[in-house]
């Protein structure tokens, strides 16, 4: 009798057992990809899943966005200038299935890859391009990485080129570069004033020749406001057109 009895808690001890061994709770954000004896079967959950041990496999899958940081890589651009380049990479798994079968540690690969692309990609552009034109090369290293996860179920969502390092000798050509380009667009400026002054200037000149009495007045005026200041004692040529001027008024009779 203590014998049957001993088999009968056995036999409650193992079912007790594989019930709690079968049984997987998976949360929202979460997705089981079960084998049915080493052969695909299929993607479970979320909430309550219920497994067969020894029978089916299940391997765990988090479909939440990955921020992955690649390291900082040596790289030459396409003009020959050596700098390193490190970025941060947004991706997901959309595919469970496949982040599971088709290729081995996604995390990792996607790591992998991203440095490698991050290198080739950048390495077509010239350095101004790096440095000025970021969120095309950011669109167009999401864009190659995307490309080749796509077969492993993984979605790559955003790429940021966070930092560029040059050497000191390239950050004193580049400081030389942006102060000779300040100095020229101020020689330009200066031209465009001077060559926009002249030509008022030509203006003014072609408008009082055509009326001397405005001349002659610009010229009254010009007297006047030098004689307010008595700091000094200036002479001026009085021209003959204004003394023949004044003589034709003091000749004319009284009315």
């Amino acid at each position: 009798m203590g014998l049957t009895f001993g088999f009968a808690g056995f036999i409650v001890l193992l079912v007790a057992t594989l019930a709690v061994a079968s049984i997987r709770i998976f949360r929202e954000y979460e997705r089981g990809v079960v084998f049915m004896l080493g052969r695909f079967w299929r993607v479970k959950g979320p909430g309550l899943v219920l497994i067969i041990p020894g029978v089916q496999q299940l391997v765990k899958i988090d479909l939440r966005t990955v921020v992955l940081d690649v390291p900082s890589q040596d790289l030459i651009t396409h003009d020959n200038v050596s700098v390193k380049v490190n970025a941060v990479v947004y991706f997901r798994v959309v595919d469970p299935e496949k982040a599971v079968i088709q290729v081995a540690r996604y995390l990792e690969a996607t790591s992998q890859l991203a440095q490698t692309t991050l290198r080739s990609v950048l390495g077509k552009h010239e350095l101004d391009e790096l440095l000025a034109e970021r969120e095309k090369l950011n669109d167009d290293i999401q864009k190659a990485l995307d490309a080749q996860t796509d077969t492993w179920g993984i979605k790559v969502s955003n790429v940021e080129i966070k930092h560029v390092d040059l050497n000191e000798s390239m950050v004193r050509a580049i400081a030389r570069q942006a102060e000779a380009e300040r100095e020229r667009r101020a020689k330009v400026i200066h031209a465009e004033g001077e060559l926009q002054a002249s030509e008022k200037l030509l203006q003014a000149a072609q408008m009082l020749a055509r009326q001397p009495q405005a001349m002659q007045l610009r010229y009254l005026q010009t007297l006047t406001s030098v004689a307010g200041d008595k700091a000094s004692t200036i002479v001026f040529p009085v021209p003959i057109e204004l003394v023949d001027a004044l003589a034709a008024t003091a000749r004319k009779p009284a009315s």
